[in-house]
């Protein structure tokens, strides 16, 4: 591919080469330069990757793309941001894969994986062919990717997405990381819907402040048709000012300041059925009590006596030990609704994708019918088989304040016993989360387990450290077990007839990351061998 064909779209600042030139290939990591490669040095966060130009000639790259030229006579194009560069020429090399797909991206802290996994279920219950990209796993129709971090890579999401395109996906459902917003991973990406599932403390380390970490988010909202967002947390108005797209609004009323609600007329002033799109100034089926002001054809951030609206909505819900059932209400169309996980908080990941659904036109009562025969998402209060035993064991993701609170509250709700939680915090990530982890789990549980989680670069001690100040004081007992698979031993041993025991933070992941290494370590298997 031409150089000029390869950086189409791009604003060239400047370059000393000729751009007829042919290159191969792209590589932005030195180390996997083949010859005849472009070279984009990255200006990273930790490591510039200027710094590498040099090895990348020895390996054969034919050109450097960069922001600031390389001293001596090395072929370079000079442009102003080298990450968004890299997303265009990652679309250019693999002839725009996403375009030829309808997109849907979900952020959020906390039910993005459960909203894929969903939606996926609804569009293969149409015949469609889906490519997801998460958290847990990639996966093209039913074949099985392993993946390395939430969204790749621009690059690597390009090449995945043309994968997907070649073997005849019609939809991808994504999970699109803060991190992937702020790093332009997906820019550049053409969704059709965006989804908002909530916001509540996490990745601090990165973002630094609640607001810089929400800002994040926001973009994927300025780069989505529609967009699907949660009505009653307090963080959407900041989300979608200076958005473009049409909004959805969903609320279950209950949680983050959200109350009870009651439709007044349908989404967009017609009937469900029709799966109409609403904008964000003629939208007004609920009223709850956490404000979604709206002003033309954007969210201005006023606040209008505390009252806001929403088109989709929940009531009458039934939690039960393996389930949440609900009504689902938009407009004059009334739908049951069970989903196969517990939990509160799968009422408002069951709106998101039935909102996200109302968006591609599928109707209420058919996206209904298939989530009742959805099974369990993997490390998603994933029940662990203990046969022979009178205690269970659950495993989730659980890896922030809030959703610690909700999984831990799910089972307050139906153990027989006591709750037993089982957690740490990672390492080299938000360090002040970690007390307030700990005063969680002592306010939730009825026994509490401090271990070790993903310690990565850290002492697990220090970890600890950090997490016990927040127990201090509660009357909720604790123990410190610092190796994780003698800590599961510890809890299986003091366990007593129906207790729950909640194993968190690693959900599905099959590995410990200590200090560089990632570590076999599946809490499945630690389970069973120890029964």
């Amino acid at each position: 591919m031409k150089l000029k064909e390869l950086l189409a779209g791009l604003e060239i600042l400047s370059a000393n080469l000729d751009l007829e030139t042919e290159v191969s290939g792209v590589s932005y990591d030195s180390r996997t330069v083949r010859p005849g490669d472009l070279f984009v040095a990255l200006s990273g966060y930790t490591v510039d990757g200027h710094r590498f130009i040099p090895q990348a000639l020895a390996a054969g790259a034919a050109a450097v793309l960069c922001q600031t030229p390389p001293e001596g006579e090395i072929p370079w194009v000079r442009v102003r941001d080298s990450r968004r560069a890299l997303a265009v020429a990652g679309a250019n090399f693999f002839g725009h894969p996403a375009k030829a797909m309808t997109m849907v991206g979900i952020t959020g802290t906390n039910g993005k994986t459960t909203t894929t996994y969903l939606l996926k279920a609804i569009l293969e219950a149409r015949g469609e062919t889906v490519g997801l990209i998460g958290t847990n796993q990639n996966m093209i129709g039913q074949e099985i990717l392993p993946t390395e971090r939430t969204t790749p890579e621009s690059f690597e999401l390009q090449m995945l997405l043309a994968r997907m395109r070649d073997a005849g996906c019609t939809y991808v459902v994504m999970e699109v990381s803060s991190h992937a917003l702020v790093l332009d991973r997906v820019y550049g990406v053409p969704y059709k819907v965006g989804v908002f599932t909530n916001l509540t403390q996490d990745h601090l380390d990165f973002h630094q402040t609640m607001e810089a970490y929400c800002d994040a988010k926001a973009v994927l909202f300025r780069s989505c048709e529609t967009g699907v967002v949660n009505a009653a947390d307090p963080w959407t108005p900041r989300l979608l000012n200076g958005s473009t797209c049409k909004v959805i609004t969903f609320s279950s009323g209950w949680g983050n300041g959200a109350g009870e609600g009651h439709a007044s007329k349908p989404l967009g002033g017609k009937d469900c059925k029709e799966n109409s799109v609403s904008s964000t100034d003629d939208s007004r089926a609920l009223k709850a009590k956490s404000p979604l002001p709206r002003s033309g054809n954007t969210c201005k951030g006023e606040t209008l006596s505390g009252i806001g609206t929403a088109d989709l909505w929940s009531r009458d819900a039934v939690l039960e030990a393996d389930h949440v059932a609900f009504t689902a209400v938009c407009g004059g169309v009334q739908v049951p609704v069970r989903v196969n996980i517990p939990g509160r908080f799968m009422i408002d990941n069951a709106l998101d994708v039935l909102g996200a659904a109302l968006a591609l036109g599928i109707p209420l009562e058919e996206s209904a019918a298939v989530l009742a025969r959805v099974p369990h998402v993997k490390g998603r209060v994933e029940v662990v088989p203990t046969p022979g035993k009178d205690y269970t064991v659950l495993i989730d993701y659980a890896h922030s304040p809030d959703s610690l609170e909700n999984v831990l509250t799910t089972v307050k709700g139906f153990a027989k016993g006591r709750t037993i939680v089982l957690f740490g915090c990672g390492g080299d990530r938000d360090k002040s989360k970690r007390p307030k982890m700990g005063r969680v789990a002592a306010g939730a549980a009825d026994l509490v387990i401090v271990t070790t989680d993903n310690p990565r670069t850290e002492r697990p001690a220090d970890i600890i450290a950090g997490i016990l100040p927040g127990l201090e004081g509660s009357e909720t007992p604790y123990e410190v077990v610092e190796d994780r698979v003698e800590a599961i031993h510890w809890a299986m041993d003091h366990a007593r007839a129906g207790d729950v025991i909640v194993l968190c933070g690693k959900g599905h992941e099959t590995y410990q990351e200590v200090g560089h290494e990632k570590r076999h370590m599946d809490e499945r298997e630690i389970v069973a061998e120890y029964l």
